[in-house]
C-alpha cells in the first residue's frame, strides 16, 4: 500500500525526523488559507504539491511556488483536477518553500535477495532515483542493516561520506538514516524514501543557519502486515486504487495482473505457481496470479471470476482446485453462478479434485462445463481454447 506524501511525512515526524510543516488542501480556498497561515508566521513563499501516488509530479506541472495567498489559491486551482499519469489530483500539500543549498537522496528498501533492509544514498537528490540508477548506477551507494542490530552509526557515516556530506550535518544524517530504519520496522514498510533530503538555509537569531530536512517522503507498506496496523489501513486512498485490487482485497483473494491470455483460478499459492508454469509449458501465457485461498465459498469464487473476466485480454479460463478445506461442490456452484452472470462468453476448463470432487463433477456436467482429470490435461485444453478464441476473433 502506497502512502501520499503528507501521510508519509506524518510517519517521519513520529520518528522525530526533521520535516517542515505542511497542510493538506482539497479546494483552492483551503490552499489559500493554508498559505496565509504560513506567511503570517514569516514564510515568504509556499510550495503547492499535487498529492498522487505516482512519480514525476514536477515534470507534469503538479508542483508550483506561490508568493501570496491569492497566488497559492490560483495555483492550487490549476493543480486540483489535473491528470498525472492516470491519477486525478484530488488534494494538494501546501508548505513553506525551503531555501535549498544541496539535495541528496536517502532511502531504505527491503531487499529480498540479501534478506535485509538496504539503505541507499546518492548525491543526486531531487530527481527520480530510477533514472539515476539507469544512467549513473555508481552514484547510488548502499549498505545493509543488520537484521537484529539495525543500521550501525559507522554505516550511516560511510554513506554520508560517500555522498560528500560531513561536518556539522554528519550527526543529523546518522539520526535520519537510523530513523528511517526504525520507521520501516515500526510500520512493516517495504520502502521508505526521502527525496530530496536537503541542506536548507533558515534564518536564525545570529544569522542564517543550515540544517538537514526531509522535504519529500515516499512510503510503501506491506499489505500482509496491515492487520497489525489498523491505523495505517485508514490511510489507504481508495480513489487511486484499481477497482479490481479493491474487490480482491474485499473478498480476501490474492490477485496480480499479468500479460497473458489465460485466466487462472487456483486455491493455494504454490499450486497457483505450478498451474502458471504448466500453462507456459503447454504454450500459453497466464493472464494473472489468483489464489482464492482455503475454504472459499461460492461468493468468493464468483468474485474471482469477475476479476478474471475484467481483463479484456483473457481468452480462456483455467480453474484448478485441490479440495482440502475448500469444498469442490462450493467451487462448482460459484463457477455456475459466475458463468450465468458473465457478460462475455469465455471458454473455461475446470479441474477439481479432493473434498466433494464427485459432487462437483456432477454439478459441472449438468451445467455443461468442460472438465479435465489432470492438471496437464487442463492446461493443454485451456491453451487450445484460447487459441481457438483468438483465431475466431481475428
Amino acid at each position: 500500500m502506497k502512502l501520499h506524501e503528507a501521510d508519509a511525512k506524518m510517519l517521519l515526524v513520529a520518528q522525530g525526523l526533521p520535516v517542515p510543516p505542511w497542510a493538506v488542501a482539497r479546494t483552492p480556498e483551503e490552499a489559500g488559507e493554508a498559505a496565509a497561515k504560513f506567511m503570517a508566521e514569516g514564510t515568504r513563499r509556499v510550495v503547492v504539491k499535487a498529492q498522487v501516488l505516482v512519480g514525476g509530479r514536477g515534470k507534469a506541472g503538479g508542483v508550483k511556488l506561490a508568493g501570496t495567498p491569492a497566488e497559492a489559491e490560483e495555483v492550487a486551482g490549476r493543480i486540483l483536477g489535473m491528470d498525472i499519469k492516470g491519477s486525478l489530483v484530488r488534494k494538494v500539500l501546501v508548505g513553506p518553500a525551503a531555501m535549498i543549498v544541496r539535495e541528496y537522496y536517502l532511502g531504505a528498501i527491503l531487499d529480498r535477495a540479501s534478506r535485509r533492509i538496504v539503505m541507499m544514498a546518492s548525491a543526486e537528490g531531487g530527481v527520480e532515483i530510477e533514472e539515476v540508477a539507469r544512467v549513473t548506477p555508481a552514484a547510488i551507494h548502499r549498505v545493509a542493516a543488520h537484521p537484529f542490530l539495525g543500521l550501525h552509526d559507522y554505516q550511516a557515516r560511510e554513506l554520508a561520506f560517500a555522498v560528500g556530506l560531513g561536518g556539522p550535518h554528519l550527526r543529523e544524517f546518522v539520526r535520519i538514516a537510523r530513523g528511517l530504519i526504525a520507521l520501516m520496522a515500526a510500520n512493516d514498510a517495504d520502502l521508505v524514501e526521502v527525496n530530496p533530503l536537503a541542506v536548507v538555509r533558515e534564518p536564525g537569531p545570529e544569522g542564517h543557519v543550515e540544517r538537514l530536512a526531509c522535504l519529500d517522503a515516499k512510503i510503501t507498506l506491506d499489505d500482509s502486515a496491515l492487520p497489525r496496523h489498523p491505523e495505517l489501513e485508514r490511510l489507504r486512498d481508495l480513489d487511486e486504487e484499481d477497482p479490481a485490487d479493491a474487490e480482491a482485497r474485499h473478498y480476501d483473494i490474492s490477485f496480480i495482473h499479468l500479460d497473458g491470455t489465460i485466466g487462472c483460478m487456483v486455491n493455494g499459492a504454490g499450486l497457483a505457481m505450478t498451474t502458471m508454469d504448466l500453462v507456459k509449458q503447454a504454450g500459453g501465457e497466464p493472464a494473472n496470479f489468483l489464489d482464492i485461498g482455503g475454504g472459499a465459498k461460492a461468493d468468493r469464487v464468483a468474485a474471482a471470476m469477475r476479476l478474471i473476466l475484467g481483463d479484456p485480454k483473457v481468452e480462456a479460463i483455467l480453474v484448478n482446485i485441490f479440495g482440502g478445506i475448500t469444498r469442490g461442490d462450493e467451487v462448482a456452484r460459484g463457477l455456475i453462478e459466475a458463468r450465468n452472470r458473465q457478460e462475455r462468453d469465455v471458454p473455461m476448463v475446470v479441474r477439481i479434485v479432493g473434498t466433494n470432487a464427485a459432487e462437483a463433477a456432477r454439478l459441472l456436467h449438468e451445467a455443461s462445463f468442460e472438465t479435465a482429470a489432470t492438471l496437464d490435461e487442463a492446461a493443454g485444453k485451456a491453451v487450445a481454447a484460447a487459441r481457438r478464441a483468438a483465431g475466431g476473433a481475428r
